[in-house]
């Protein structure tokens, strides 16, 4: 299950566990970002053994998209050991995503 957060809860989330964290940065109005909420969900429910699924609402937490460069969405990020591992950008189908999951936990 894909939860929502804000900037100090993802900050804490990153540094406080040993699993990778995916974060989906979105915004509502985006469209491309509506039609991956359920893929990533799907992963989610998927992978929630080995990782950690979280989304965050950029125009609701303008700093966090700044701090890590967040300049086009949907992005996803991946955090290991408390650090930016890789990103995936853009609407990607099923099979993409999954293996940028893969490869990064």
């Amino acid at each position: 299950m894909v939860k929502h957060v804000n900037g100090k809860e993802l900050e804490a989330l990153i540094s406080g566990t040993d699993k990778t964290v995916f974060c989906d940065f979105w915004a509502s109005w985006c469209g491309p970002c509506r039609m991956l909420a359920p893929v990533f969900e799907e992963l989610s429910e998927k992978y929630e053994d080995k990782a950690v699924f979280v989304k965050m609402d950029i125009d609701e937490n303008e700093s966090s998209a700044v701090k890590y460069g967040i300049t086009s969405i949907p992005n996803i990020i991946a955090f290991q050991g408390g650090k930016v591992k890789d990103n995936n950008l853009g609407f990607v189908p099923m099979a993409m995503l999954e293996n940028f999951v893969q490869k990064n936990i």
